[in-house]
């Protein structure tokens, strides 16, 4: 855990990262335009650890950090009608509960963490900030998906992730902010998007975190024939096939190795299977960043984010390759800061709130 500075004023929010097996958090004091990190922090365990809000109380109280206002949450896939951050009441709750189908590895996480909060600080304010929303100006044409129209109308399209990634680093570019921009935020999890003026268009994961190019289990798009030769051929149930898709698969199923890049890489030299594992994922990166500069007519700039595209200047390079074609754009590598974007998302959430609480009283007033 860090200190990293500390400026006492404004709107203090505790913002809560969660995955299925660990949790960062981090401490912000936001004003106006400003987010100061405070405090920055990880634990292990994720949000199934046994006090988990005391440790971290402990933590900042050892560093002597302010309170809290109020509690941002990263949750990641919003469902079908939650389409903009929000804060969490329980009509929220239950849309996150019905979402969990589409999210199932981040979901119980996300429900889990929001409880344990809710226990620990009752008297706080919680906004759920989602990866989906940055996606929600899709066109038709690019979320919906090639089934019956029953199921679109059911919530089966085309969400898009990573979008508090996506929104920070459209957020750092600020005046530099391209026409047409490509995201390759590629880590654990990886996904390119495709933004015009700000606005994402396209983005290459679907329904699921687990569609799009090749990431370290997950297999990214498949054929859907080859889940139903599994289905009919191997025997397969749902819980086998969701096993295979999102923990067996990708840079792991590949080489047999790890799903890990930097494993990989230092396995290379001497194992073909990790050489095509890294080969196929620069390759599958290189083919969506290709199509998603066909749905915004071309690059001006390419952004490389996530823990690989940030550490990675080998597989940069590689995924670069061959994009000659598409004639001069700018190849930038920022760090995208989900956190702190999850601290202004929260505050602006929460002073909206507040504007249309203030507006209906003095329409009340009026009134009478």
């Amino acid at each position: 855990m860090e200190q990293v500075r500390q400026t006492p004023t404004g709107n203090i929010v505790l913002a809560l990262n969660s995955g299925s097996s660990s949790l960062k958090f981090g401490l912000y004091d936001v004003g106006g335009d400003l987010a100061v990190e405070l405090f920055a922090g990880a634990m292990d365990g994720g949000p199934s650890q046994p006090q988990l809000f005391d440790r971290i109380e402990a933590a900042l109280a050892d560093a002597n950090m302010p309170a809290a206002t109020a509690i941002g949450h990263r949750v990641v896939h919003g469902g079908p009608n939650l389409r903009r951050h929000s804060r969490i009441v329980d009509e929220v709750i239950t849309e996150l509960e019905q979402a969990v189908a589409f999210a199932p590895l981040h979901g119980p996480a996300s429900l889990a963490l929001i409880h344990l909060a809710g226990a620990h600080y009752p008297n706080l304010p919680q906004v759920a900030c989602f990866d989906t929303v940055f996606h929600a100006t899709l066109p038709e044409v690019a979320y919906v998906l090639p089934v019956p129209r029953r199921l679109c109308r059911e919530g089966v399209r085309r969400y898009g992730f990573h979008g508090l990634s996506c929104a920070s680093l459209v957020r750092q570019l600020g005046s530099d902010l391209p026409e047409r921009l490509i995201i390759a935020h590629l880590g654990n999890g990886a996904s390119v998007t495709a933004v015009r003026a700000g606005l994402s268009v396209d983005t290459s994961m679907g329904l699921t975190p687990t569609g799009g190019i090749v990431m370290g289990s997950r297999t990214g798009d498949l054929d859907p024939g080859v889940l139903l030769y599994l289905l009919r051929e191997k025997g397969l149930d749902a819980a086998a096939l969701e096993s295979l898709v999102d923990q067996q698969s990708g840079l792991l199923g590949i080489s047999r190795i790890s799903a890990d890049m930097r494993a990989l890489h230092l396995a290379a030299a001497k194992n073909a299977d990790a050489r095509l594992a890294i080969e196929v994922f620069c390759y599958s990166v290189r083919k969506q960043v290709a199509a998603m500069a066909a749905a915004i007519g071309g690059i001006d700039m390419l952004v490389f984010t996530g823990g690989i595209g940030e550490n990675d200047e080998a597989i940069r390079t590689s995924v670069c390759r061959d994009l000659g074609w598409a004639g001069s754009f700018a190849v930038r590598v920022i760090a995208s800061n989900e956190d702190e974007q999850i601290a202004r998302e929260t505050v602006a959430v929460l002073a909206g709130d507040e504007a249309r609480t203030r507006a209906a009283g003095a329409d009340a007033s009026v009134d009478t």
